[in-house]
């Protein structure tokens, strides 16, 4: 596919998208929302893919909505955009097997929705964390980060305009990893390879299982890693199945 806002590679079963608007310090605009939107159903429907980073070009990860798109636009057509949005971050989210965001500079806003929308973010030291819609008197960016940072810590970046730092982000649980610029190409082969000598079908089921029970009370959460377990051993054939990687792990650990 050709695209205009993003770039998309896959190669070895790792899909890179890559915010693309430096000029605009990656803001997104209508163009990136559906573009995202595209690039994840056709990393969905590949089963080849393992493993996803979501990136971005230049210094700055995402400076949150176009404002000067918006300017241009209707009442009815700033919903759209809204709605559109939301589409975007909710793709991402859906993605079957493990997104890893990688934030170097500023995500700002709709920044921290995308990567908000991984499973995890690795950062540089350099990253840093806001979300000031209320402070430019719009809404936006209230739901995933309160579940991650609770909602105190989300309501003084709301309505302060706070920055985190990338160890601030690690400290609160938002980053996970923080990686020296040079180093991040290191840091990407070994999740590739890690996540790669996985069982697909595993990652995919426990990231389904994580992500569909941390909505639902115990009872419920329990019922959802047991239907996984369930179609896990039912699709226990062939080589990938938890026999055969269980064997290769205790192989790996006894050496």
């Amino acid at each position: 596919m050709t695209f205009s806002t993003i770039l998309y590679s896959v190669a070895d079963g790792v899909a890179t998208i890559t915010l693309n608007r430096p000029d605009s310090r990656n803001a997104l605009n209508l163009a990136m929302c559906e573009e995202l939107v595209a690039a994840a159903a056709d990393t969905a429907a590949d089963e080849n893919i393992r493993l996803v980073f979501v990136r971005s070009v230049g210094q700055v990860f995402c400076a949150g909505a176009d404002l000067k798109e918006r300017k241009e636009m209707s009442t009815g057509d700033v919903r759209n955009r809204r709605l559109r949005g939301y589409a975007a971050y909710g793709a991402l989210e859906a993605l079957p097997m493990p997104a890893v965001a990688v934030v170097q500079g500023a995500a700002i806003g709709s920044g921290v929705e995308i990567a908000a929308a991984c499973d995890f973010i690795v950062a540089t030291p350099e990253a840093t964390f806001a979300t000031p819609e209320a402070l430019w008197g719009t809404v936006g960016a209230t739901q995933r980060l309160p579940r991650v940072l609770g909602k105190r810590l989300a309501k003084d970046m709301m309505f302060t305009g706070r920055k985190l730092t990338a160890e601030e982000a690690r400290g609160a649980g938002l980053v996970t990893r923080i990686v020296e610029a040079g180093n991040l190409d290191a840091a990407f082969a070994e999740l590739a390879q890690t996540i790669g000598k996985a069982s697909a079908v595993g990652l995919r089921l426990a990231k389904r299982a994580i992500d569909q029970g941390i909505e639902l009370d115990p009872r419920g959460a329990l019922a959802v890693e047991l239907a996984a377990v369930e179609e896990n051993l039912a699709r226990n054939t062939g080589g990938d199945g938890w026999r055969d990687r269980m064997g290769s792990f205790k192989g790996s650990a006894d050496k």
